[in-house]
């Protein structure tokens, strides 16, 4: 048996969409809108719902998501290697307790050389990489995380400091883990 992430990044602004308002007959919705600049929050997690207990993992970073961090996010977050990325081939005869893969999409940080010229390393601790075909976001089941933790479980649209909104998506991401059920989809196996 293999456990089966889905990895992928996404970036929340002050002001987060707004899916649906409602107001009085001939009255104006103003929705407060924060300024952008330097402010935005990414995440890089990733979603294993395959299992017998779902399970979500991420990390908010400030500015800019490079390949060193997504390699630093798989061995540390992922693997659960003691040093992170700084420790993958220097611990000979350590494996991940279960085998598992990776679904990435094409993004181009997901194909430096830094990210995957350590195939051989991560194959040798369990770890796998499976890429999306190009433009299918559809296929990745994080993107549903994303995409509820954006329009549904930040009541809040506009925050107006940084701190604001890492508390605000950390609290969304924390009970999206907490209320996750596992994935009732079964593939029939061939006969």
């Amino acid at each position: 048996m293999e456990d089966l992430y889905y990895l992928d990044e996404c970036g929340f602004s002050p002001t987060l969409p707004t899916g649906y308002t409602w107001a009085r007959t001939g009255t104006r919705v103003v929705v407060n809108r924060e300024d952008t600049k330097n402010r935005r929050v990414n995440v890089l997690g990733a979603l294993n719902d395959t299992g017998p207990r779902p399970e979500l993992v991420w990390t908010t970073v400030e500015g800019k998501i490079d390949a060193e961090m997504v390699l630093d996010f798989v061995c540390t977050h992922i693997a659960r290697l003691p040093g992170g990325a700084d420790s993958l081939g220097a611990l000979s005869g350590v494996q991940r307790h279960r085998p598992c893969a990776i679904v990435l999409d094409n993004a181009s940080i997901h194909h430096t050389q830094l990210f995957k010229g350590r195939r051989e390393e991560r194959a040798d601790i369990g770890v796998h990489l499976f890429y999306l075909p190009p433009r299918s976001p559809e296929l990745n089941r994080i993107e549903c995380v994303w995409r509820s933790v954006k329009y549904q479980d930040t009541p809040v649209r506009a925050y107006t400091s940084t701190p604001e909104l890492h508390t605000a998506i950390d609290t969304a991401l924390t009970r999206r883990a907490a209320t996750m059920t596992p994935h009732a989809t079964q593939i029939p196996r061939a006969a």
